[in-house]
């Protein structure tokens, strides 16, 4: 096995307050780390570094670990740029559309959702990120709930069922009948495609006893538990994420005090998405009262095609900075280690021996540019395992 030196490190944000100057991004100035058989083998000074195999020169770039984003619904057909010309014309959202991106999503054959998938995916490894969570949700009938699932698995082992995303138009009069498909027959098939069972738990989608229901089947079928929820408007999701011990939470723009409590006194890490807020023109959630309670926090994009059709990392990041009012470095964590923490991996999101060699080379001296140039092709390498997936510019 051969191992290869990357060197030439102005700034190595490794994520691990262990190494560097152990704060909560770990820093190294002059750095080099080498990468083994897709893993970091070494992190250090780049005048200490050990003889290696390859030599790859990052030219005093900084570099920081692959994003992870950890709440998207990548597999979709169809469009909904009126809908977000309604809204920004003064049109509340409320969730309806979804129905729009169902019918279209139904209608597509399974190469086309394949060919959308992989070309929002690529955008996403252009902007640095390196592992990506991908939700169904966008056929509410078996067998497309099932497509969109294999489609997903193609691209990441980080797959989620939403078949309890909302309750489609066929059974608007027979609600109970909806959730014993999703429960029963429809989490049956799509079971074997996913690791995930995620429920969005809301005013308009489902209840706290619906969802109950359904987080409970999907545990039985041997599915791990998410939840969407607080998105709207207050309501249970936040703590029913907690009694389940979830391993995330996701939008919680509308948190109580109760549910900042009970967050606080269990694991589950709250993924905020910040495009979603901005795309909607809704409330951000306070993330300074989740990071003051000492709560962690990750940040996605929730790339779809209604509420935040966003593929970029770096353009999230800045948004937490100015919007949530998250430090460049706080912001960065939550991008990196903290979406690793809603996946349940300790083997991403950070540069640390052990873990995966993911990581993102910036045309910037610092991490600080992510958020500093809002808007703008900072990152120029993505490496994922070890292998350089994507040169944004020519070298």
């Amino acid at each position: 096995m051969s191992a290869t030196l990357f060197t030439g490190i102005g700034e190595l944000a490794t994520c691990e307050p262990t190494l560097g100057d152990e704060s909560a991004l770990g820093l190294l100035h002059d750095a080099a780390f080498i990468a083994e058989d897709g893993r970091i083998a070494w992190v250090g000074r780049a005048s200490d570094a050990p003889a290696a195999d390859e030599r790859v020169e990052l030219g005093g770039r900084a570099v920081v670990p692959g994003f992870v984003d950890s709440h998207t619904h990548l597999v979709f057909a169809g469009e909904r740029s009126a809908e977000f010309g309604a809204r920004m014309a003064g049109e509340p959202y409320t969730g309806g559309g979804i129905m729009t991106t169902v019918a279209a999503t139904r209608a597509a054959s399974t190469d086309e959702l394949r060919a959308t998938a992989s070309r929002l995916l690529a955008e996403m490894h252009a902007s640095g990120t390196t592992t990506v969570e991908i939700k169904s949700g966008y056929g509410l009938d078996v067998a497309t709930e099932r497509r969109i699932l294999e489609v997903a698995s193609e691209f990441s082992s980080e797959t989620t069922f939403l078949g309890a995303h909302v309750v489609p138009a066929e059974y608007m009069d027979d609600r109970e009948a909806y959730l014993k498909l999703v429960t029963g027959e429809m989490l049956a098939e799509c079971a074997p495609f996913a690791r995930w069972i995620d429920v969005f738990c809301e005013d308009g989608a489902f209840d706290e006893l619906e969802s109950i229901r359904v987080i409970a089947a999907g545990v039985a079928a041997g599915l791990l538990p998410r939840v969407h929820g607080n998105q709207l408007g207050y309501g249970p999701g936040a703590q029913l994420a907690v009694e389940f011990d979830a391993a995330s939470v996701d939008h919680c723009s509308y948190l109580s005090e109760e549910d900042l409590d009970a967050l606080s006194l269990g694991d589950t890490v709250v993924t905020l998405l910040p495009a979603a807020e901005f795309s909607t023109r809704s409330r951000y959630a306070d993330a300074r009262a989740l990071l003051d309670a000492g709560i962690t926090v990750a940040l996605a994009t929730d790339c779809n095609p209604g509420s935040a059709f966003v593929t970029s990392m770096p353009f999230v990041v800045a948004l937490a900075v100015r919007e949530y009012r998250m430090t460049p470095a706080e912001a960065l964590v939550a991008a990196t280690r903290g979406g690793a923490a809603a996946l349940r991996r300790t083997d991403i999101g950070r540069l640390a021996p052990g873990c995966s060699a993911d990581f993102a080379a910036l045309d910037a001296p610092s991490h600080v540019h992510l958020a500093y140039r809002p808007g703008s092709p900072v990152v120029s390498q993505t490496w994922r395992e070890g292998i350089r997936v994507i040169v944004a510019r020519p070298e």
